[in-house]
């Protein structure tokens, strides 16, 4: 007799184990969904915790805008002159700006063609290049033949007021604001310079009108020196190389790039500047706030001095676009810096249009050098310190031998040749300055020893 598949008894076993298996597979399954569940909820509460805390963050915005919005009618209500509504969103604009750092602002219609203008090499004012400092105007440098120059403003002095004014605390497009003025009008400021007491200087002033390229020979070595970055440099610079080149018969002995007292300018200047001496590798970098999306420029080959060996003259006044062409140079080795420690001023500022009449001048980003190192307020060391000095004439001249009463197989009067005295420069020497005298000797100490060989 077969047995039945179902019996009761059998089914009655085998349903007991049916649904002991079945329980056991419904435990698991919902541990399963439990845990899944667990993972979804702990997922939905990250998002829901990234969402808050971005709906928070706009919510603090808002509220702060909000904050803007109150205030700006309150000023408009109850301050106790009535203010015009456009002075007060752009004095506003203004603080923002420059609170970030002292290179960002804002450029009304007036500062951005005035901008404008002086990138293509010709404006009005003094010609001095500033900056902002703990709340004062610092002076970069002044720009070569122009009133500041000429009544001697410095590098590193602080223009504390303009006509009796004080703009300590003044915003930097303020302050500029207040150092120009008509061409042929008159302005005194005050100047603090180190530890000495403040003095006035007055000045009149003038369409500044800035020659970017000056050069000439000295003994068979060129000497360049840059005054800006405009559009008008490079091609000026090559000229200059081109014309010494043809003085000389090609016969250069080597060149001295001067950036000192140059406050910078263009970019792209100082980049095909840089290129102009190198034949290959990165001229300079620049790295914003997200460093995967940074600029590098690299040198095309060609090198406008032949390979003749160079010496670049840097001091304090010396920033931005200068700097980028010195730490190129200098990281190449194909120039020896000399002279004192650059500015410092290692930052990108765009100029944003914001209308048809206005922009704003943002720092966006870094400079760095080719081996990487910043700019930004470390500024370029030189390959050797030189302070700044003046040559000087010893009264009374020079005693030798042959000068000496009596002394052995000295000249008569008539014999005398005094032409180891007389300068070989059509400059006077008691003009030229002593890192520019000691970049002359450094070059003429290359071309000595090029001649030299060792004994055979």
């Amino acid at each position: 007799m077969q047995r039945p598949l179902f019996s009761d008894s059998a089914g009655s076993g085998r349903s007991s184990f049916g649904r002991a298996n079945l329980g056991g597979r419904k435990k698991h399954r919902f541990l399963h969904i439990l845990l899944i569940c667990s993972f979804i909820a702990a997922g939905g509460i990250g998002i829901s915790l990234l969402t808050s805390a971005r709906a928070d963050k706009n919510d603090s915005v808002y509220q702060q805008l909000g904050l803007f919005g109150d205030i700006f009618q309150r000023v408009r209500e109850s301050y106790v002159d009535e203010v015009d509504d456009t002075d007060l969103i752009e004095a506003a604009i203004k603080g923002m700006l420059t609170s970030l750092d002292p290179h960002s602002s804002y450029l009304n219609t007036d500062n951005f063609n005035a901008m404008k203008v002086q990138t293509q090499g010709r404006f009005g004012g003094l010609g001095i290049e500033i900056t902002m400092e703990n709340g004062m105007v610092k002076v970069v440098s002044p720009i070569d033949d122009t009133p500041a120059a000429k009544a001697g403003i410095q590098p590193e002095d602080y223009i504390i007021a303009v006509d009796d004014e004080s703009i300590i605390g003044m915003s930097l497009s303020d302050a500029v604001d207040r150092l120009r003025g008509k061409i042929g009008s008159k302005v005194t400021v005050k100047v603090q310079r180190a530890q000495d007491e403040p003095f006035d200087v007055s000045l009149i002033r003038d369409s500044i009108k800035i020659k970017s390229v000056r050069y000439e020979v000295f003994d068979g070595i060129g000497y360049v020196r840059l005054t800006t970055f405009s559009e008008q440099t490079t091609p000026g610079l090559i000229d200059a190389i081109d014309d010494m080149f043809k003085q000389e018969d090609g016969a250069l002995k080597g060149v001295i790039l001067d950036l000192r007292n140059n406050p910078g300018g263009l970019l792209d200047q100082a980049i095909s500047v840089s290129d102009a001496f190198l034949e290959k590798g990165e001229i300079v970098s620049t790295r914003g706030r997200n460093p995967d999306k940074g600029n590098r420029v690299y040198a095309t080959a060609g090198d406008i001095a032949r390979g003749l060996p160079m010496v670049v003259l840097i001091n304090s006044g010396s920033a931005s676009a200068s700097e980028i062409v010195a730490g190129a140079l200098k990281d190449h080795k194909r120039a020896l810096l000399l002279g004192t420690r650059s500015f410092g001023k290692g930052s990108v500022q765009s100029v944003i249009p914001v209308s048809n009449t206005a922009a704003m001048r943002l720092t966006t980003a870094r400079y760095y050098t080719p081996s990487g190192i910043s700019i930004q307020a470390k500024g370029i060391e030189p390959d050797i310190e030189v302070l700044m000095a003046r040559i000087e004439t010893l009264e009374g001249g020079i005693t030798r031998e042959e000068n000496l009463k009596g002394a052995l197989d000295s000249k008569s009067e008539s014999d005398e040749d005094d032409s180891d005295t007389k300068p070989t420069q059509e400059f006077k020497q008691d003009e030229v300055d002593y890192q520019l005298a000691r970049a002359l000797d450094l070059i003429r100490g290359v071309s000595v020893f090029s001649v030299l060989r060792p004994n055979s």
